[in-house]
């Protein structure tokens, strides 16, 4: 993994290839002082200061983590390990202060954790967001932070004063109202469970752990530490002041212990205040300052007993077992207040001692001052027990499965462009059903657009491949050109492999085309699920090629086309579709025709998204990249339109047509047969005759009762193609039965 994120780095960047055994080295040595996610920061900070030649970069990845909390401790428990514990199975994430969050980031990530976070209106805008697009929302915190009623059992609110006391609980008041807005939780006690089921639909226990990093430098600790085993050293490490209450209850003790044994010494680590009690110990008493985590192993290593006591209340229920944990890294012993987590975690006089009483309190911490063996076989017990539970490599499986089986299912579309075409309408409606019935659907675009799409159905995030990175799991993966389907067959993270075939690509490119090739091998593969909107092409897949096919019929939604009722009194008007640069869509034949027919009589109208008229086309109103939504006003303007083209997967502007209450005159192809029948929805002519394409031109003119007959079998035919009546064939290819 290493080398793969340098050599990318590096390739990227321009770097010499004498370069890389530098990186290299770093980037081993960054990982051993660092760990894994430490390396992935710097590596991301790296790419950022060479943005100069590195440009656009982003990645779509499985789970963005949103840190609302100042302090180094917290963000570490649940932000860093938990990314680590994921990265351990498989999933790629991301980390950011939720002061840095802007709503362009929602569409590069599965789903969201959201750590401590008060409410801004950027976050209640991006969730909203996300949750449009069916992405779930987890809520992660630590403390029953998030509602004043657990807050107010905090001692050391009292000594705040009120802008203080004020500031305080809008935070709290303002985590509340985030952590409404999320589907889940995720959290590290039963304690805490139990109160955020009150707020979300299902609630995770992930305990905190240790990082592989913390664990290196704790075993380091060890080795490393040479004691006085003439003196035990009891240790406090206390992190906040809001400990001075837990520290208060063991106090009688501590002085009965500290009096009864001149071997021993007090370590207090952290905002503790030494309480006048111990005054008289103080040659004794030894202390040190809040520490980084990267220092705390050898702090913890150079005592002989850990102290965690706690007061009994619901706040310091919620609490987790950290200190248990980094002490038994060290083969250190705990001795804990029986209560919360850790009551839960530590079997007491096996990897720990738990105490509910000052009696309890003494005569543990006494036989642990008095007996070496003891502290060492209850240290030894505890790392032994917390090195393969405790560590985030061992313990991510579960929280992966869980923030797992809460997603959707994702499904990418792999296209060559985003440009508007019917094969391209046939993917996007075929995203909106799927996004309609929740799962998480987006586009892989081939080229450097990125901007989602947005219709009468919704909005389609799009991703562009050139200028970004796919990096998460996908459970399907849609091919939708000969072109795409190796992109889809290299990618590494997905479940299903699939294959949208709309036609019959090997013929779109001219004999001596090394492409055509390539296309039609496209059609041979065995672990690709093949995917197809016409007969015709289901047929030939699964005759010639013996491929197993699903078939899901093309559809219309009415409501973009609907019925105008043409007069024919006036100037009639004729309608032109297709791309002129492509031999297939023939549109070359359909101005041969408009040539012959009278221009005093017919008004040219010609759609195109790709090609333009060509110098001898006859046009007398040309239309480009209409917008989709628009279309339907464009062919309800039309009276008659002409398709001429020779291979069509399923062909749309008839259907399209008709349904306005059009009529056509096409060439017949495997494509549009389907559901053109001629004499019956529409009039056919032979491809090349030119003669009889103006024939029935004249006869649509003239016969108002052959009109209405195309016009009502038309409609039938539109109707029967309602996308209404699509959606479960869709959903159950896609999906399976749902």
């Amino acid at each position: 993994m290493i080398i793969n994120i340098i050599i990318m780095v590096n390739t990227k960047v321009g770097e010499k290839m004498a370069d890389i055994k530098y990186l290299l080295d770093k980037s081993k040595e960054t990982i051993q002082e660092e760990g894994v996610v430490g390396f992935i920061k710097k590596t991301g900070r790296y790419v950022t200061g060479h943005k100069n030649l590195v440009k656009n970069v982003n990645c779509y990845k499985d789970v963005l983590f949103i840190n609302g909390c100042t302090l180094p401790h917290p963000t570490r428990y649940r932000v860093d390990h938990q990314m680590e514990q994921l990265l351990a199975n498989g999933y790629t994430t991301d980390t950011i202060f939720y002061e840095d969050l802007t709503l362009e980031q929602e569409k590069y990530y599965k789903t969201f954790v959201f750590f401590r976070c008060p409410i801004t209106e950027t976050i209640e805008k991006f969730i909203t967001l996300a949750k449009k697009q069916n992405k779930v929302v987890f809520y992660d915190i630590d403390d029953l932070v998030f509602d004043k009623e657990y807050t107010k059992t905090i001692k050391h609110l009292k000594t705040l004063n009120k802008d203080e006391l004020d500031l305080y609980y809008d935070g709290v008041k303002r985590m509340g109202q985030t952590l409404k807005l999320c589907d889940y939780a995720i959290t590290t006690t039963p304690t805490l469970a139990n109160e955020l089921r009150k707020y979300v639909k299902d609630v995770f226990i992930n305990r905190n752990v240790a990082s592989e990093k913390m664990t290196e430098l704790s075993i380091r600790a060890i080795k490393n530490i040479n004691k006085d085993n003439s003196k035990v050293i009891i240790g406090y490490l206390s992190g906040s002041i809001t400990h001075n209450a837990d520290f208060e209850l063991i106090l009688p003790v501590i002085e009965k212990i500290m009096e009864k044994y001149n071997n021993v010494y007090l370590k207090v680590v952290g905002l503790l205040d030494i309480p006048k009690e111990l005054q008289r110990f103080s040659d004794r008493i030894l202390t040190a300052p809040f520490v980084s985590w990267k220092k705390l192993p050898e702090i913890i290593a150079s005592i002989d007993i850990n102290l965690a006591p706690l007061e009994d209340s619901i706040f310091n229920e919620a609490k987790s077992e950290n200190k248990w944990i980094e002490a038994a890294l060290c083969k250190i012993p705990t001795v804990a207040s029986n209560i919360g987590a850790f009551k839960e975690m530590i079997q007491n006089k096996q990897d720990g001692f738990l105490c509910s009483n000052e009696e309890e309190w003494f005569q543990v911490l006494e036989e642990l001052v008095v007996s070496l063996d003891l502290r060492n076989s209850i240290g030894t017990n505890a790392y032994n027990r917390v090195t393969k539970n405790n560590v985030t490599t061992y313990t991510g499986y579960s929280l992966t499965k869980f923030i797992s089986s809460k997603l959707p299912k994702t499904i990418a579309f792999v296209l060559p462009t985003t440009n508007i075409s019917g094969g391209v309408n046939v993917i996007l409606k075929h995203c909106s059903i799927l996004k309609n019935v929740g799962m998480n659907v987006f586009i892989i675009n081939s080229d450097k657009v990125n901007d989602n799409i947005i219709n009468n159905d919704g909005e389609i995030e799009v991703i562009s491949n050139v200028t970004s990175k796919i990096d998460a799991k996908i459970d399907v993966m849609v091919a939708s050109l000969w072109a795409t389907l190796d992109y889809v067959k290299k990618y590494p993270k997905v479940l299903e492999k699939a294959y949208l075939v709309q036609n019959f690509e090997t013929d779109f490119m001219k004999y001596g085309d090394y492409g055509k090739i390539i296309a039609n091998s496209t059609y041979s593969y065995d672990d690709i699920k093949y995917i197809t909107i016409s007969k015709w092409c289901q047929n030939w897949l699964e005759n010639k090629y013996e491929r197993k096919v699903s078939f899901i019929r093309n559809g219309i939604n009415l409501n973009q086309f609907p019925y105008k009722e043409r007069k024919f009194n006036k100037k009639i008007k004729i309608l032109v579709e297709g791309n002129s640069d492509d031999y297939y869509k023939n549109v070359d034949e359909s101005f041969k025709i408009v040539e012959k027919l009278d221009k005093s009589k017919y008004e040219i109208q010609f759609l195109s998204y790709q090609g333009k008229p060509k110098n001898w086309y006859y046009v007398d109103k040309f239309m480009h990249r209409v917008p989709y939504d628009q279309v339907g006003k464009v062919y309800q303007d039309a009276d008659i339109l002409i398709k001429s083209s020779i291979l069509e997967s399923f062909s749309y502007p008839p259907l399209e047509m008709m349904a306005t209450g059009g009529v056509c005159v096409v060439v017949p192809n495997d494509g549009n047969i389907e559901y053109l029948k001629d004499e019956e929805n529409c009039l056919f002519y032979e491809k090349g005759n030119i003669d009889q394409a103006v024939q029935q031109i004249e006869r649509l003119s003239n016969d108002k009762k052959l009109r209405d007959h195309l016009i009502k079998e038309g409609i039938k035919t539109a109707k029967s193609r309602n996308w209404k009546e699509i959606e479960k064939e869709i959903v159950e290819v896609y999906v399976g039965n749902k």
